[in-house]
């Protein structure tokens, strides 16, 4: 009752004019920072936390904050037309709501994406008021043993993905911890497989990677289509249809709850639980065959994870002080530099300053269901711009993105080169977002491992002492297993080759 009481208050300070105003800036802000291919939540908040050195600390903290969960839906935006994610946790939105773009389908692909953001954000922000407590006292018990086990359950989870072309998914799988290798070994402090080059010893950049794998090999299949238009789209239609909401709802419940868990645990990322949720509404579906070619509740789940991952990774913010997040790192900064130290005593020594953040989370997402819903026509006549002012467009946005993160032209090429690689595994039918997710995952997987056998002095023994990652190992082993006996994938693979 004494944080209703605090969240009471809160919500009426949260709706004073002037935090109204800074809730409003930073949604508009962070949907033009997700809409923008290569910038992302992080860098984005990062550059503008100089805008906030004259306000009030929680003014500014609001700010931020918006900034973040609109973002998250801002990159939705250029994923379902254009297939360039604006940041990372829209990988996956790509798969589906650019398909459904192609199909005419672009208007509900942006409906249902902002409304699923909008009850995914609102559902987690009244759990993270519930039961913020015993949640985040579930994230102390994920120690390096645990955080590898569950990087493992995801990324054999990935399989998922790939349909009947399972061969073809481990493939890419391998390919994306290949490249998550290059750079600094995190525990020598040498560089491995750089050649000598000075710009790999930070490892390959992801955002180049996944720039030139989706947008520039997009962009290359549509010149070799000499397409007039991106898309071929009828944007009569911009609203889901009643058999779309039935298919979105349940997703958008699951996406909700898988989005909000992964985000009590650090350094899980905005990505994991997008896939997660995507591989769940794919293996319960009764047609599965429709994933990548146009499913909604494919859209539904990877955005409602999206943001209820946004706000649940507060939780360990607030509650323990521990950013889950290279954005929540940023946030975490922006409150040490307003004079505030994020943790338990935050609730003891700033109170209504808490409280004031946390109702901005229902204020903010409000704010971002008004903003976006009714623009969904708008967005969506992007489309009929001609292809050679779109597709230059892109380019240079991409181009933009790319260098604009070191001011490298280094990452310029590569995104390049990664742009016909790309262009050439769609063409050989590869799936891409394995390799994606094998990128990220890497780095934390091997970081976790060699943390973990360090505590056990070099014994795997560690696993079987620990129940909770030893559950979690269980999950691939019960997916390899499925796919052990079910040979049919490796014998289709096979007949398609031939073909």
């Amino acid at each position: 009752m004494e944080s209703l009481g605090y969240l009471m208050a809160g919500l009426g300070a949260a709706l004073s004019f002037n935090n109204l105003l800074f809730a409003f800036a930073g949604c508009v802000l962070g949907t033009l920072i997700g809409v923008l291919p290569g910038l992302g939540p992080a860098a984005g908040t990062a550059i503008l936390i100089p805008l906030t050195f004259n306000l009030d600390a929680t003014g500014a903290i609001i700010m931020l904050c918006a900034i973040y969960y609109g973002a998250m839906y801002g990159g939705t935006i250029t994923s379902v037309l254009i297939n360039v994610p604006g940041e990372a946790a829209s990988v996956v939105t790509c798969i589906d709501g650019y398909q459904m773009a192609k199909q005419g389908r672009a208007g509900s692909a942006l409906a249902i994406a902002a409304i699923g953001s909008f009850v995914g954000g609102i559902v987690a922000t009244i759990l993270l008021v519930a039961v913020a407590a015993p949640l985040a006292s579930l994230a102390l018990k994920f120690g390096p043993a645990e955080f590898f086990a569950l990087m493992v359950a995801g990324l054999c989870l990935v399989v998922g993905l790939a349909g009947r072309n399972i061969l073809a998914a481990l493939l890419m799988t391998a390919l994306g911890l290949l490249l998550s290798l290059i750079g600094m070994d995190p525990v020598r402090g040498a560089p491995r497989f750089t050649f000598g080059i000075e710009e790999l010893y930070d490892g390959i950049g992801f955002v180049p990677v996944v720039m030139g794998l989706f947008g520039v090999g997009e962009l290359l299949l549509a010149a070799e289509a000499r397409q007039t238009h991106l898309i071929q789209a009828d944007l009569k239609k911009w609203y889901p249809s009643r058999d779309e909401w039935r298919r979105s709802s349940g997703a958008i419940g699951r996406g909700t709850v898988i989005g909000f868990v992964l985000g009590l645990i650090p350094g899980v990322g905005a990505i994991v639980p997008t896939f997660m949720a995507y591989v769940l509404e794919k293996r319960i579906s009764k047609n599965p065959e429709r994933f990548g070619k146009g499913a909604i509740e494919g859209v539904a789940s990877a955005e409602t994870a999206n943001n209820a991952y946004a706000n649940g990774s507060m939780v360990p913010l607030l509650a323990l002080g521990v950013p889950s997040s290279p954005t929540i790192a940023v946030l975490m900064g922006a409150f040490i530099v307003n004079g505030l130290t994020p943790g338990p005593f935050l609730f003891q020594e700033k109170p209504e300053l808490v409280w004031t953040v946390i109702a901005s989370f229902f204020v903010g997402n409000v704010l971002l269901l008004i903003l976006n819903l009714p623009l969904v026509g708008l967005w969506a006549r992007l489309l009929k711009i001609p292809f050679a002012y779109l597709c230059t467009g892109v380019l240079i946005f991409c181009i933009i993105g790319a260098y604009g993160l070191k001011q490298s032209l280094f990452d310029v090429w590569v995104m390049l080169g990664f742009g016909v690689l790309g262009y050439i595994l769609r063409k050989l039918d590869f799936p891409i977002a394995p390799a994606i997710l094998a990128l990220i995952l890497g780095p934390m997987m091997e970081k976790s491992l060699r943390t973990t056998l360090e505590i056990s002095g070099g014994s795997f023994a560690i696993f079987l002492d620990r129940p909770l990652a030893l559950a979690l190992l269980a999950v691939p082993l019960i997916v390899l297993a499925a796919i052990a006996l079910r040979p049919r994938a490796f014998a289709n693979l096979r007949q398609t080759d031939i073909e």
